[in-house]
């Protein structure tokens, strides 16, 4: 049995909220349950499966999403190679680690023989009536790895070298990974035989994603992206210049909302987040004035960055930068036609804001029909999409392209009168399983997808 995860979006906790760390110990219970489901045979027997592997499609732990970027001079567009950047790497690391220890505990535990338990089999081919306590008798383990992929925002545990060995190794360690710790973590499936073996056999591709949006993906796994500045220079500087320079004087729920703008999508909407909150929270218009200058002041400085002015060629286009202005900034003026012209030149601008399955055409593993599943992260938009039915020599191919979700706190606008700029909160957790042979009753796969509102 294969499962798939992405898109958790740990912190250490100067950004945003992140998902309960107990989710994680539900989790673990739902995967026991799951290894039971698989253990049944496509004859109608139970037989217990061995092995579960549990791959992390990436952004797991949120190294970017860190106010610990806005000291000092390093950002992760910076020399990876310096020593003070290294250090940064660490220190956000560690940092992330420590204060999810509760949650990455619940993943370490499934190596625990006692933890990931199944009833045995009978003569007769049927689970022995046990109780799920896992030190009951006649109760099997099921081996579980656990492999870790890197994404866009945790792209620095796939740089080479002995100090990232070092962070790799505390990663590791938290985590119970399978990984090599002085290996980088891949991001490519093929940088992983393990992998690249484990998906031919459940006739699986998977990546996080990040390659098809340019925003966040600069044709190098080993630098940084515009996304990463984005995040770094206006999201986790907002909440914090907006309290320095104000202080407490907005209520307590808007300083609240204003740290959740890095979970609005796309992200260029979120003046028009801001704008709503204001409407929502603040009910000093003077104050609410103040706020929104601020973000222009931001968005000036950032617009001003070097490397950001280094992405003014983007698609042939000369005048990005002056585009970025007027979608980021509320001096433009920000209203229900701004916002649906800003969402069509999100989408003329940037091809990865495409239907994200159409990529999955374009992957040699769907094209010579090797992989039945193409399975992505990154989007945070859980998806099942049909992508072709064949027929071969083997009988008949269906081929589907699964996005595995998040875990994580969303915002989405809400279509009821779009021009009071209105957005819902929930949080999401999804995950999706694949199974081989006769695992399953026979079944390919299975996805779960819930949501907790507010």
């Amino acid at each position: 049995m294969l499962v798939f995860i992405s898109d958790i979006h740990l912190t250490d906790g100067t950004s945003g909220e992140t998902i309960n760390q107990r989710a994680f110990k539900v989790f673990r219970e739902r995967l026991r349950d799951m290894a039971y489901d698989a253990s049944w045979r496509a004859n109608g027997k139970y037989k217990p499966i061995d092995r579960l592997d549990l791959v992390f499609l990436g952004d797991i732990l949120d190294v970017i999403r860190s106010t610990k970027w806005l000291q000092g001079s390093v950002r992760p567009w910076s020399n990876w190679k310096s020593p003070q950047f290294r250090r940064k790497v660490a220190a956000v690391s560690q940092a992330i680690l420590n204060r999810n220890s509760e949650a990455l505990g619940y993943l370490k535990s499934m190596q625990d023989p006692k933890v990931i338990t199944i009833p045995e089999a009978t003569k007769a081919r049927t689970p022995k009536k046990v109780s799920r306590d896992p030190d009951a008798k006649y109760r099997v383990p099921v081996q579980v790895r656990l492999h870790y992929m890197a994404g866009n925002h945790d792209w620095f545990f796939h740089l080479p070298g002995a100090a990232y060995d070092a962070v790799r190794k505390g990663v590791v360690d938290a985590m119970g990974l399978a990984n090599d710790a002085t290996e980088p973590f891949p991001h490519r499936p093929g940088e992983s035989a393990e992998l690249r073996e484990l998906f031919e056999k459940h006739r699986v591709l998977a990546r996080h994603g990040d390659i098809f949006d340019p925003w966040n993906f600069d044709g190098d796994r080993d630098a940084s992206s515009l996304g990463d500045a984005i995040v770094v220079e206006l999201l986790n500087r907002f909440p914090a210049e907006v309290e320095r320079q104000m202080g407490r004087s907005l209520p307590d729920e808007c300083h609240g909302g204003l740290r959740e703008i890095d979970n609005v999508r796309p992200l260029l909407v979120i003046p028009a987040w801001i704008d709503g909150l204001l409407q929502r929270l603040c009910p000093d218009p003077a104050q609410a004035k103040r706020v929104k200058r601020i973000w222009d002041d931001l968005a000036d400085e950032f617009l001003k960055l070097d490397f950001v002015g280094a992405h003014n060629n983007w698609y042939e286009l000369t005048d990005l930068a002056d585009k970025l202005e007027w979608a980021l900034k509320f001096s433009r003026g920000v209203s229900i036609q701004s916002l649906d012209r800003l969402l069509g030149l999100w989408r003329r601008l940037f091809p990865g804001e495409k239907p994200f399955h159409r990529n999955a055409l374009g992957e040699q593993a769907f094209k010579n029909r090797s992989a039945r599943f193409i399975v992505y992260g990154h989007t945070h938009h859980h998806e099942l999409v049909p992508l072709d039915t064949c027929v071969t020599a083997r009988g008949t191919l269906s081929q589907m392209c699964i996005n595995t979700g998040t875990w994580r706190r969303v915002h989405e606008r809400a279509v009821w009168k779009p021009e009071e700029q209105e957005f819902m909160g929930y949080y999401t957790m999804t995950y999706v399983a694949f199974f081989k042979d006769d695992e399953r009753g026979g079944r390919a796969f299975e996805t779960w997808s819930g949501a907790l509102g507010e």
